[in-house]
């Protein structure tokens, strides 16, 4: 009988070879289609359950002090760039202008061989004796945790000149508008003034771009959701929260601590593609307390850090490819599965990429195997195979799960950006897919060459467009 089945399948056609596969095809990703929507369902659940009981409220102030506010304690700001020429002027205009406070040091690494963004910088301070032009030793690009470590010791020989040791440390990327009240808000809630926060991340406003509707502006409704219901949370759940880069700050001692835990003794691993991820996971794993803080100020505004994001199909798959590549993938080998339940569950979402994309292409795969059956089938070539009770109950549940994240990613989008932006958030979707695919084959294949030897380089996009330059709108409610 075993030989008589085995021939039997040795004889099909084409045609049934195709059903087959595509019955198989469906189960395979149906249940783990099925998976991710059980996942994000208790983020869901987690989040409305928050929001009913008062925990993921947003502060509202009801008078802009923070702007003006003194600090407890000085502060650094780490701008570390690397051929940002025509941005990083703008941005440290704004950021002296914006933060007026005393206590703020503001620390721009540069290379030695990036003479342009170098006069830029210096250009835009106008005399203000507050700005640190760091020229790091090296030509540039190395990676951006290099250069970071070496405004971190720049920042030491000014702070042993001083005899003033900083309160804190505030991280911010070349290009990004700051928001006035963001630094008071950071020094308020880091360190013994506001029950012992070692790291604070403040929310991330991704920009409209309206010359790339569906390509560049696909991050409004991925940070709209990660920032105003995935941190969230992560803080409720007491799970580490990993640094975005921009808009988050660190205490002084903690960023001592965290130096003291590399051989080399440098805050940062110089071979990181995502230093500010690793950064707020080991926070908390050496014991510190982290904190997302959403606030907004007394017109309305959200108090985030605002910017544009890529808006090139090439230029975003590269800087997704970063992060998937650094997230899930060395985040995997330098960080681990250490913690409780809750923390990795959290871990578990972040490295989720790779095989996120591996589905989506399954799904895909799906699709077109399932179109060109029904086109056979009109034709004359053959019946497609009956589906399973199982396949079909999968089907109906996750056509109902899309159907929930189409409507969560609407409503989350609409609340920031209005109703028409929240409309082509769902509209994005397939395009949104097609990028994680993308990205994610390519930093598979990016980590597998640095398993070969290949040198990790800050492989940056180049931005030429600073919100500042343009008038934009206070942002959405919460």
């Amino acid at each position: 009988m075993g030989t008589g089945v085995g021939l039997q399948v040795i004889n099909f056609d084409v045609w049934q070879w195709l059903v087959l596969f595509q019955h198989e095809l469906l189960l395979f990703a149906g249940i783990f289609f099925l998976i991710g929507a059980i996942d994000d369902l208790l983020v869901d659940v987690t989040w409305v359950w928050l929001k009913l009981t008062g925990r993921a409220k947003t502060q509202q102030f009801e008078k802009d002090e923070n702007e003006t506010r003194e600090l407890c304690g000085d502060a650094a700001v780490f701008i570390p760039t690397w051929s940002e020429a025509e941005v990083i002027g703008v941005t440290v205009s704004e950021v002296l202008k914006r933060w007026p406070q005393k206590g703020l040091r503001l620390y721009v690494g540069c290379y030695r061989n990036d003479s342009a963004t170098i006069a830029a910088a210096s250009d835009a301070a106008n005399g203000d004796p507050r700005l640190r032009i760091v020229i790091h030793d090296r030509d540039g690009p190395s990676t951006k945790a290099d250069c970071l470590n070496r405004i971190y010791a720049a920042m030491c020989d000014d702070e042993r000149r001083r005899g003033v040791r900083n309160h804190m440390v505030v991280f911010h990327d070349a290009e990004d508008l700051v928001d006035p009240a963001a630094l008071s808000l950071l020094d308020r809630h880091i360190g013994q003034h506001a029950g012992g926060a070692q790291f604070v991340q403040l929310p991330v406003h991704a920009l409209r771009n309206e010359e790339s509707r569906w390509i560049g502006s696909h991050y409004c409704e991925e940070f709209a959701e990660s920032h105003s219901k995935g941190m969230v949370v992560r803080d409720a759940l007491g799970a580490a929260l990993p640094g975005a880069g921009v808009g988050c700050a660190i205490e002084r001692e903690a960023i001592e601590q965290l130096r003291m835990r590399h051989a080399d003794r440098q805050p940062f691993v110089a071979d990181s593609l995502t230093e500010d991820y690793e950064m707020g996971l080991s926070i908390t794993e050496m014991g510190g307390k982290s904190r997302f803080v959403r606030a907004r100020a007394a017109n309305g505004r959200l108090i985030a850090t605002r910017a544009f994001f890529p808006d090139r199909i090439d230029t975003v798959v590269r800087q997704k490819t970063r992060w998937v590549h650094g997230i899930a993938l060395q985040g995997w080998d330098r960080m681990g599965w250490s913690g409780n339940l809750i923390e990795s569950w959290m871990r578990a979402r972040d490295r989720r990429g790779p095989f996120t994309a591996l589905v989506l292409l399954m799904g895909y795969t799906l699709l077109a195997i399932s179109a060109a059956i029904w086109l056979g089938t009109k034709l004359g070539y053959g019946e497609p195979l009956p589906y399973s009770q199982m396949a079909i109950t999968l089907l109906w549940v996750n056509l109902a799960a899309f159907c929930w994240r189409s409507a969560s990613r609407f409503a989350f989008t609409a609340r920031e950006y209005g109703t028409a932006e929240g409309v082509r958030a769902v509209l994005r979707i397939p395009i949104a897919n097609i990028i994680s695919i993308m990205a994610g084959r390519r930093a598979v294949m990016a980590y597998i060459g640095t398993l070969a030897g290949r040198a990790i380089v800050w492989d940056k996009t180049d931005h030429s467009a600073q919100p500042a330059r343009l008038a934009q709108p206070a942002g959405g409610r919460s």
